[in-house]
């Protein structure tokens, strides 16, 4: 498979075969200086929004390069979409989290303030974490090759997540809300996803887990509370544990 690299939203608007497409910044740069692509051979570039272009190298300079267009796949958006409310939590592993769940396929992802959660995204911290997440996601997809980099959301505190509709930063209107608790009656794997939804939300608490009062109003929202198995995950683990099993219940893999 050809490598893939990723320029931004619209910029592959109208291209068609034939078209030149040029490659430059970071990922230009990176393309010509470390991967040293050189003239004809085969690359695809996507616009993280489902759209990829094939075709040859037409030339390279000293950090872009030109592709001539042989071919222009749109990759339709999936439904449902596979939402993960990630728990902030210290020593990375969140952002372990957010590297595992992009390669396994997960749409969106939301950062939350847990009432558990060590790790806080207050001031400056809101925008550098957010940032920081979406890089991991932006260079995870790239590794998976894949044509949709998930997008990430500004944080939220318990009571967005449980308000009817979810928050104001773009929940759909039909959702399915499953909380993963160690010692849920319903196995993740025996669950029916409901076929009327356009998105399931996985939530996933932090290393100290989900406190009882919100796992009380999720459940009052409408959440499912479901486990993974008989053993207890890591923050970082189980949510793209879970997805696995999504992706599984929901024929995609």
């Amino acid at each position: 498979m050809a490598s893939l690299y990723l320029v931004g939203p619209g910029a592959l608007d109208g291209v068609g075969v034939g078209d030149p497409v040029s490659l430059d910044g970071a990922e230009g740069r990176h393309a010509v200086s470390v991967a040293r692509v050189r003239a004809g051979e085969t690359l695809r570039i996507s616009d993280g929004r489902g759209t990829v272009v094939t075709g040859p190298v037409a030339s390279t300079g000293k950090d872009a390069l030109t592709l001539t267009v042989d071919d222009v796949a749109v990759e339709a958006e999936p439904r449902p979409a596979l939402v993960l409310v990630q728990a902030l939590a210290k020593g990375g592993r969140d952002e372990m989290a957010v590297q595992a769940a992009t390669e396994i396929g997960v749409d969106r992802i939301v950062p939350w303030s847990a009432a558990r959660s060590v790790s806080r995204w207050e001031g400056a911290k809101v925008d550098k974490g957010r940032a920081r997440w979406s890089a991991i996601a932006h260079e995870a997809a790239k590794q998976a090759v894949r044509s949709r980099v998930p997008s990430v959301d500004a944080p939220v505190t318990t009571a967005q997540l449980a308000a009817d509709g979810g928050p104001a930063s773009g929940w759909e209107a039909r959702r399915a809300l499953v909380v993963l608790d160690p010692v849920g009656a319903v196995r993740l794997s025996a669950w029916e996803p409901p076929a009327d939804v356009d998105e399931i939300v996985l939530v996933v608490g932090p290393e100290g887990g989900i406190d009882g009062a919100e796992f009380d109003r999720l459940e009052a929202a409408g959440a499912v509370r479901v486990r993974l198995g008989d053993t207890v995950l890591r923050t970082s683990t189980a949510g793209p544990a879970a997805l696995a099993v999504l992706q599984t219940r929901l024929g995609r893999w």
